[in-house]
């Protein structure tokens, strides 16, 4: 079992920046790999980006290639997702996930994990 809870999410402008934290409880961060997910009013929750668990795969949706970085600390059994240049359209609220796995899976689609958080808000004003 892991206990995700994300933060970090809040108003920003457009152009700039915000870093998000996924914070997991239950099972060695080591054993996991995880992804961000995000779900805009009124459309589907879609991929943005996923690690593995060692972090050395990663794997990012083309909307956010660029702009957007996913890293994470498995000494402080945390997740991270750093979000620069952000959009209007960036405006979400966005998903911690994880999968139970010890090979260096990077999953992009909602089937491919197994936890969620209850996510954090981000608003980007134009």
């Amino acid at each position: 079992q892991v206990h995700l809870v994300e933060s970090g999410g809040g108003l920003v402008q457009a152009g700039g920046s915000l870093r998000l934290s996924c914070a997991a409880s239950g099972r060695p961060a080591r054993n996991y790999a995880a992804g961000w997910f995000r779900q805009a009013p009124g459309k589907e929750r879609e991929f943005v980006a996923a690690i593995s668990w060692s972090g050395g795969t990663t794997n990012y949706a083309d909307s956010v290639k660029g702009r957007f970085t996913i890293s994470r600390d498995n000494a402080k059994n945390t997740v991270y997702l750093q979000m620069n240049s952000l959009k209007p359209e960036d405006t979400a609220v966005y998903y911690c996930a994880a999968k139970p796995t010890v090979v260096p899976v990077v999953p992009g689609t909602l089937s491919g994990y197994d936890y969620w958080g209850q996510g954090t808000q981000v608003t980007v004003s134009s």
